[in-house]
């Protein structure tokens, strides 16, 4: 999880400090130059390299919260585990949950929920203002009491 703090705070958006938005998202990948393209998906999204050049895919239905955990889960695929070299696909929510789909859902809610909230509000009060879902604060919740972040 070191490894994810690090790569977060290196991005200088305010990942973990501040909820990200769709707006830090397209910026963050304009900065990396990784296409995005959006379309019905039978999958959240997924990443994927080809010739050298990294996609992110976002199914086109999602909005809000829903689209945001998965726009920067797939940004996550990239910042942690793309290849130096070669194809590769990462796919969200296919097959077994593996360490690689981990560090990149506690990736995406470090970006979207951040620890202030956790520090600062109770539980009810997150769920009463903010665009979340009590299976992701649940989960959000957990990473901040393993792992500090």
């Amino acid at each position: 999880m070191r490894s994810i703090h690090e790569k977060g705070r290196s991005l200088r958006v305010g990942w973990g400090k501040r909820p990200l938005t769709d707006d830090d998202f397209q910026r963050l990948c304009r900065r990396f130059r990784v296409a995005v393209v959006e379309m019905p998906l039978r999958s959240g999204g997924f990443y994927y390299r080809v010739k050298d050049r990294d996609y992110i895919a976002i199914d086109s239905r999602l909005s809000g919260f829903a689209k945001l955990k998965v726009e920067f889960h797939e940004l996550a695929h990239f910042l942690l585990h793309a290849p130096e070299f070669g194809a590769t696909a990462n796919f969200l929510n296919v097959g077994k949950k593996t360490r690689v789909e981990f560090e990149a859902d506690a990736f995406a809610l470090c970006a979207v929920i951040p620890r202030r909230w956790l520090e600062e509000r109770s539980i009810e009060e997150i769920l009463d203002t903010e665009d979340v879902t009590s299976e992701a604060l649940a989960e959000r919740l957990g990473i901040f009491a393993t792992y500090g972040i």
